[in-house]
């Protein structure tokens, strides 16, 4: 991302290397102490892994290639945000390049402690590598963030308000509510500070005062403003954010899909009235990243969120490792076989990108932003 004046290009790839290197310590301890824990649940269940596996034994084979190509779909749609954004930006990268990075990414998030940093930083490598200028790759990566959470967030309150107030996570309910109202204001004052210009203008004053004294929220500020004159150069009005907004809607809807499928692929009656609930706060669970890809915290939470609405811990566990099979341990070599690819092409970015993509003004046109 640009720096601020006086500061240093990249400030973007100084910010995610000293975000691994303060994260690192933290996360392998955890993850330590989280598949030692893993070891010890496995030696204590033995009995009930061996018949979930006798379970797996039996999976419909069709059934399961069709959660398979739920999975599939899934990651088509969060590729397909990304692609949107930098289309939006003006960058043309092809989408199929795009899924391959999401891919390689996916597995290099899921492998090591800490890999959603590392994944970040290599996204934004070869995002730039393709012509995309600082700006863009950091803010595609930041907004592409915002909208999955969000997606997620509002897979949630619709799990948890559907699975009623007297079930398993009825605790949660309350919690849910209060976010979504705290949201409903959020919107509520943006809504208001784009009515009102002159509020608007003040509002803006001061967060460049906050910024002024800190490089990052500076970065933060002018991604932002960059991605948004871009953008209505090139999709004016809000209709077209409909599209990616609901890509990453449906980037989840997908892969809790795949979920159902891999209960009906055993011959499992679903618990329709729980699983989006049961999904989204596994899918919240593993977004703390305390774990590679979760490992551990998304297969204790799953399996136990779908003991709660009634399947037996046999058939939990055999859904959850069919699931995580398809969801993980399948894309962990196919991303890295794409990481490899594309580290080994001749994908490069525009000659002088660094520069033409720091120290501009708000008011300089998309084509002349491009890398």
């Amino acid at each position: 991302m640009a720096g601020r004046p006086g500061g240093h290009k990249g400030a973007s790839r100084h910010a995610l290397a000293d975000a691994v290197t303060s994260v690192r310590p933290l996360w392998w301890a955890v993850s330590a102490l989280l598949v030692a824990a893993a070891v010890v649940v496995t030696l204590t269940r033995r009995h009930e892994l061996v018949t979930a596996v006798h379970l797996i034994d039996d999976v419909r084979l069709p059934r399961l290639l069709i959660a398979a190509g739920f999975e599939a779909a899934s990651l088509a749609c969060l590729a397909a945000v990304q692609h949107w954004l930098l289309r939006a930006g003006g960058a043309r990268i092809r989408l199929r390049v795009v899924g391959a990075v999401v891919l390689a990414a996916n597995a290099i998030a899921g492998a090591l402690p800490g890999g959603a940093a590392f994944a970040a930083a290599w996204v934004f490598r070869q995002f730039r590598r393709r012509g995309a200028g600082q700006v863009l790759a950091g803010t595609v990566l930041v907004v592409a963030g915002l909208l999955s959470g969000l997606s997620l967030f509002v897979l949630l309150m619709v799990g948890v308000l559907a699975a009623g107030s007297s079930g398993p996570v009825a605790g949660v309910r309350p919690v849910v509510i209060g976010l979504a109202a705290v949201a409903v204001l959020v919107a509520g004052v943006a809504a208001g500070l784009f009515r009102f210009p002159r509020v608007r203008r003040r509002a803006l004053r001061v967060w460049r005062r906050i910024g002024l004294r800190s490089r990052r929220l500076w970065d933060i500020e002018r991604a932002l403003s960059r991605l948004r004159h871009e953008v209505r150069t090139t999709r004016p009005g809000i209709r077209p954010w409909l599209w990616p907004s609901s890509l990453a809607v449906l980037n989840w809807c997908f892969d809790l899909a795949c979920l159902v499928a891999c209960v009906w692929s055993l011959g499992i009656a679903v618990p329709w009235h729980g699983v989006l609930a049961v999904y989204a706060l596994t899918q919240f669970a593993g977004s703390l990243r305390l774990t590679p890809g979760g490992l551990g915290v998304v297969e204790t939470s799953l399996t136990a969120l779908l003991v709660l609405y009634g399947l037996s811990t046999e058939q939990a566990i055999a859904v959850t490792l069919l699931y995580r099979v398809l969801s993980y341990w399948v894309l962990q070599p196919i991303g890295w076989v794409s990481g490899l690819g594309l580290t080994l092409s001749r994908g490069h970015a525009g000659p002088g990108s660094d520069d033409r993509s720091d120290g501009r003004s708000d008011g300089e046109s998309a084509a002349d932003s491009r890398a």
